[in-house]
């Protein structure tokens, strides 16, 4: 494994929810990874930022690691779940509760009901 497949392995291991994105959930660098950021967010989620633009080789090694060619990218409980269309149809529908609410994952349901309603 590359100094970077170890480092992401590292990382989605021993962190129960990971964001491999563009910046940082302060401060997002570009608006697909503004829109999870800002989900994991507003839902009170607990997880860790990666800024795949402070390291080339963590941004390649990512799309290598999961096999999905965008950025950003969501990981819980050291399983890639997707990028920003499919948190988004997630968020939307109420998976991503069950997907945290299945893995342990603390999350504000009132926060992710107010998301679906402004988006009903």
């Amino acid at each position: 494994m590359s100094d970077a497949a170890t480092q992401i392995k590292e990382t989605i291991t021993a962190n129960d929810v990971v964001l491999f994105m563009k910046g940082t959930k302060e401060m997002p660098q570009c608006g697909f990874s503004s829109r999870v950021a800002g989900v994991l967010n507003y839902m009170g989620v607990n997880y860790s930022d990666v800024n795949v633009l402070a390291d080339e080789g963590v941004r390649q090694g990512i799309k290598d690691f999961s096999d999905w060619p965008t950025i950003p990218q969501l990981y819980v409980k050291g399983e890639f779940v997707g990028g920003c269309d499919i948190i988004t149809e997630m968020t939307l529908s109420g998976e991503l509760d069950t997907l945290f609410e299945n893995n342990g994952v603390t999350y504000d349901k009132d926060a992710a009901d107010k998301i679906r309603e402004a988006n009903g």
